[in-house]
């Protein structure tokens, strides 16, 4: 059992194909997997062109998600996985192909690893179209998080990561229902002090559809999962 690559997606009718079509060419066609899709409610066609795509290379399992919100279609998307390896990757193609065979390489190396964590801000990564910003706020908050977590990693927030399956089963609960899953997966690995290895990686940028990434929305929540997840930290220290 190999690879799991969960894909949300919302209203993504102006990529969905193109995405797919990618992955269809490319070395995730020579390993056994699956790419998982949570439809979180789109209102537009997006589901219909996932089940009449004609990548016929692909092992593609289109799940509903069981209540609005990312954080509750990543968790679906666990749920519903099979592999011994998991990635959550997004639609927008904002990440390398080649960078999760760097993380896939990686971690089935070394079977002591939970997850393998990509920073586009070390040396050796490259970022492009990123608004200047969202630019400041994802440096000014990892930084924050890397201070508050003692942590030698600065990219928390960035969603692309691979883990171990059975890893992620032991963080469970997850609370997190927005983006701020993407923040609380990292650090619950670390607070239990599991292992994993940072590479450097590189971020493109959404080039087609509109991001649903809104920092006034999800700015609050973003607090709620690292307070949760330092008071976490408190509490593992005490057992």
């Amino acid at each position: 059992m190999t690879l799991s690559v969960i894909i949300p997606v919302k209203n993504e009718e102006k990529i969905i194909e193109d995405t797919l079509n990618k992955l269809n060419e490319s070395w995730l066609t020579n390993i056994e997997h699956e790419i998982i899709i949570i439809d979180d409610y789109s209102s537009d066609n997006t589901a219909n062109l996932i089940k009449n795509n004609k990548s016929n290379k692909l092992n593609i399992i289109l799940k509903n998600n069981l209540k609005s919100g990312l954080g509750s279609a990543i968790i679906t998307g666990i749920d519903n996985s099979s592999k011994k390896y998991l990635c959550i990757y997004m639609s927008d193609m904002s990440d390398s192909l080649e960078d999760l065979k760097l993380y896939y390489e990686t971690i089935k190396e070394n079977d002591s690893l939970n997850a393998v964590f990509g920073s586009r801000f070390i040396k050796g990564s490259r970022i492009s179209n990123y608004p200047v910003f969202k630019l400041f706020l994802n440096r000014l908050a990892n930084n924050l998080i890397k201070f508050i977590f003692f942590s030698k990693f600065n990219d928390f927030t960035n969603a692309f990561k691979i883990y171990k399956k059975s890893t992620l089963i032991k963080l469970y609960p997850l609370v997190s229902e927005n983006f701020n899953i993407f923040l609380e997966l990292p650090l619950k690995i670390m607070t239990r002090n599991l292992n994993y290895k940072i590479v450097s990686i590189n971020w493109y940028g959404r080039k087609i559809g509109e991001s649903k990434f809104k920092i006034k929305e999800i700015g609050s929540k973003y607090i709620f999962t690292l307070i949760y997840c330092f008071l976490e930290k408190i509490l593992l220290k005490k057992k």
